[in-house]
């Protein structure tokens, strides 16, 4: 009996999804919850797999289509069990694909092209039609491209935009017997998901006045204790030892004590969260996401090394629901990664504040002894910057905050597991 594919609910603020890419054609034999295609919302990337056993009949909305949540996006016959096997008979082998599907209205979420295995790239055949977008069309023809020889990694061999680019920047893998027109000049349109995130930051420096503070904190005590016990940590429980917990752990120390900054602004009001839902920011080759820790505040420091490093991982590999994407109270974001002294961050809205992490680093420090003798010494320091809405965080507020933070990271005395 034929079941109807839908765009799913994920998250009570998601109304549509942008079917990025269909990891089976019409006519595949599919299994119960094998992944069948991927989508892109405005909150995360996901994969969303087959909710029954069967032969995928029809595609009903073409990779690139946005559509509404509860959408019949595909329809699957011959419905079984999971684990079943064989071809459906009764499903004819050259079934409606993606190209002959209605046209749906521009997509409004960010939309992320998954490239293919290396190998599996369709070139045209000579005198075939090439399947583009006209997006696709209109960036091939501003710089003099033939699309006959660029590989398509699109469903049914559809060349799309970062194939294109791809061409164009030289990564082609050898597609193209003579290279195309030197481009003087590039003119790249933004993702959706980059659109998202622009729009996103314009309201929030337009809805909240912004104010950073920063402070340097002696991270030597933490960097001892991290090169003392890491390879203990990880082979007992099977998670690499970072510092990102410990900088979480202070924070939720830090935001428990002083909860106004775990605040949001709603409507004229000031809504003290019950739990702390932290967001970690993780970057994204085509973009960032910020992955939500729910209730922080009751995890150890091995309960938030684990939940960390899982959500990071899905991250990236386009696992998480919606649900894990959402919610967040206050955000950490790393920007010291890629050598930032520190960065002074954009709030998260409807957050009322988020905390930049700097880069780690040696420096010559002054202590100075309880007979107030100083001495110079090479301490490993990190600069944190605290971002906050002044409508709600005043600045003896966000420095108590800090204090409180720094406190807890240079006089760490909590187990680790």
């Amino acid at each position: 009996m034929p079941t109807d594919v839908i765009m799913p609910q994920l998250g009570e603020s998601i109304f549509e999804g942008t079917i990025t890419k269909w990891l089976k054609k019409a006519g595949d034999r599919v299994e119960q919850d094998e992944p069948l295609f991927e989508i892109s919302t405005d909150k995360v990337d996901a994969e969303i797999p087959s909710p029954v056993a069967g032969v995928l009949a029809e595609i009903k909305t073409p990779a690139g289509a946005t559509v509404e949540v509860n959408t019949v996006v595909a329809v699957i016959s011959g419905a079984a069990s999971a684990g079943g096997s064989g071809r459906d008979a009764s499903v004819p082998a050259a079934a409606a694909s993606p190209a002959s599907a209605p046209a749906v209205s521009a997509p409004q979420t960010r939309s992320v092209a998954a490239a293919q295995p290396a190998g599996l790239a369709a070139q045209p055949a000579p005198g075939e039609r090439v399947r583009s977008s006209p997006l696709v069309r209109r960036i091939a023809k501003e710089n003099n491209l033939d699309l006959s020889q660029v590989a398509g990694t699109g469903s049914e061999g559809r060349i799309t935009k970062e194939d294109v680019l791809r061409h164009m920047n030289g990564a082609g893998g050898g597609a193209s017997s003579s290279p195309a027109a030197p481009v003087s000049q590039q003119v790249v349109p933004l993702t959706k998901m980059r659109a998202i995130i622009a729009q996103r930051m314009v309201e929030s420096t337009r809805i909240s006045p912004h104010v950073h503070s920063v402070y340097k904190v002696d991270m030597t005590r933490i960097v001892r204790l991290r090169e003392r016990e890491k390879a203990r940590f990880e082979q007992q429980h099977g998670v690499k030892l970072t510092y990102m917990p410990f900088i979480a752990a202070a924070a939720v120390q830090a935001l428990t004590k002083f909860p106004i900054v775990n605040s949001s602004l709603v409507d004229g009001a000031i809504h003290y969260h019950s739990n702390i839902n932290l967001g970690i920011a993780v970057a994204l080759e085509w973009g960032l996401i910020v992955p939500v820790v729910k209730q922080a505040e009751e995890r150890n420091f091995l309960g938030l090394a684990r939940a960390i490093g899982d959500l990071a991982a899905r991250a990236r590999a386009k696992k998480l629901s919606p649900d894990e994407a959402s919610g967040s109270t206050f955000t950490l974001t790393n920007s010291g990664i890629w050598g930032d002294e520190f960065g002074t961050p954009i709030i998260n809205q409807p957050e009322s504040a988020i905390l930049a992490i700097g880069g780690l680093r040696k420096e010559p420090v002054v202590l100075t002894d309880s007979e107030g003798n100083d001495t110079i010494a090479i301490r490993s320091v990190q600069y944190f910057c605290l971002g906050f809405d002044h409508r709600t965080i005043d600045g003896a507020d966000a420095g108590k905050f800090m204090s409180e933070f720094k406190r807890a990271l240079q006089e760490w005395n909590r187990e680790i597991g």
